[in-house]
């Protein structure tokens, strides 16, 4: 039942005709603050104890858009967008050692104040006016937003993949002299949280041609929030490549489980790991976030990365464009658009008439290969991440917005 309620929901969509209505808007979000929560609220039954309340309440099913959305930011140090070269920022080689070694690296202060700015305001305004594609993430309580490639929807996103330093920054820690964009999300206040998993959702590459980021837009709180990394668990030969959740207690991470490494990230931060290095994110305790945890995360491919088709795997769910390419074909299109050495014209233009995005027909197909008992043990190993799933008594529920409890 619950494939069948998410394959609805991706083709929801299909059913409404695609209708472009950017017009949607909500009140003026709070996520245009900076990370400090607001005040709570007391609760005359708690006898004296303060109420915590959620800084961003779930959107109703009217107000998500479709369709292409551009906040007309001004981007920052006087970049002009689709003309001025990308930034560029330097780190060292002990650094890229660092990575190599570790399967995890921290970047301090990669990404100025204004970029953090831009950042934000960016996400104000997704969150503000939410895309369909975040519909099956937020309506699950997941995240308070999640949206996959959200570079392909929003202007101000894809605008900061061209002009930023993240394409330097990646293609110094890849040792490459290419890279594309495999798959983004944009993710806010994770609810749930995620325990001990490895990532699989890096788009239609192998493992090896890959590097996961994460760019922080605020302070993670003290109690919860900080990623947790197994240092060197990139190595290990025992987790199967497709699965999500990891028991660290199992045969072959004895030397891996005892040296975690838990990050403290301040806004401007740079994450950068390998897919298969094992890590976990605390929620909030209650699921109740009263601050932010909003960032821009995903997978980069490096220079000769080839297309790995993932149909019948829980991969494909960041591979649902109609792009034409076939297995083992080098990735080269504008559904993974280049970000270093520089942006493509070609690639930006197709982007912007929306060529580039999910395909009914291509979302058919590619999740038709999810039914199988392959796949099912592949999404039981996803709730396992969150603390859900058969045997748990927590099972997720898709709730439609603004429908009572």
């Amino acid at each position: 039942m619950l494939f069948a309620g998410l394959f609805l929901i991706l083709l929801f969509p299909i059913i409404t005709g695609f209708v472009t209505n950017n017009g949607v808007m909500r009140t003026t979000s709070p996520l245009f603050q900076s990370t400090a929560s607001p005040s709570s609220t007391a609760n005359p039954s708690s006898q004296g104890l303060i109420k915590r309340e959620k800084i961003l309440k779930e959107p109703a099913l009217w107000e998500y858009n479709f369709g292409l959305q551009d906040p007309q930011l001004t981007l920052p140090n006087d970049i002009v967008a689709r003309v001025t070269p990308p930034e560029t920022y330097e780190i060292t080689e002990s650094q890229i050692r660092t990575l190599e070694s570790d399967g995890v690296l921290l970047i301090k202060g990669a990404f100025s104040d204004a970029w953090v700015d831009y950042l934000r305001t960016a996400t104000a305004h997704q969150v503000s006016n939410p895309h369909f594609w975040s519909f099956a993430g937020t309506a699950s309580k997941l995240y308070d937003y999640i949206q996959r490639n959200i570079w392909q929807t929003n202007a101000a996103f894809s605008n900061f993949y061209y002009h930023s330093a993240v394409g330097d920054i990646l293609r110094q820690a890849g040792r490459t002299e290419e890279i594309r964009l495999s798959t983004d999300l944009l993710m806010v206040n994770p609810n749930k949280g995620f325990k001990w998993h490895q990532d699989n959702q890096n788009g239609p590459i192998a493992v090896e041609d890959g590097l996961r980021f994460w760019i922080s837009m605020d302070a993670t709180p003290s109690t919860h929030g900080s990623p947790v990394y197994l240092t060197q668990s990139h190595l290990n030969t025992c987790v199967d490549p497709e699965a999500v959740f990891v028991d660290i207690n199992m045969s072959g991470l004895e030397s891996y489980r005892t040296s975690q490494k838990k990050f403290k990230i301040s806004p401007g931060d740079m994450l950068i790991w390998h897919p298969k290095t094992v890590h976990k994110i605390d929620g909030a305790p209650d699921g109740i976030w009263d601050s932010y945890r909003r960032v821009l995360g995903g997978t980069v491919a490096k220079g000769g990365a080839k297309y790995q088709d993932k149909t019948g795997s829980g991969g494909v769910l960041s591979d649902l464009g109609r792009h034409e390419l076939k297995q083992d074909e080098v990735l080269n299109s504008a559904f993974f658009p280049i970000i270093y050495p520089r942006f493509n014209e070609k690639e930006a233009r197709e982007r912007d008439q929306g060529v580039v995005g999910r395909n009914p027909k291509d979302i058919v197909n590619k999740l038709g290969g999810l039914a199988g008992k392959a796949a099912g043990t592949r999404f039981f190993s996803f709730f396992q991440v969150l603390g859900s799933g058969p045997g748990t008594g927590d099972h997720p529920v898709i709730k439609l917005p603004g429908a009572k409890k």
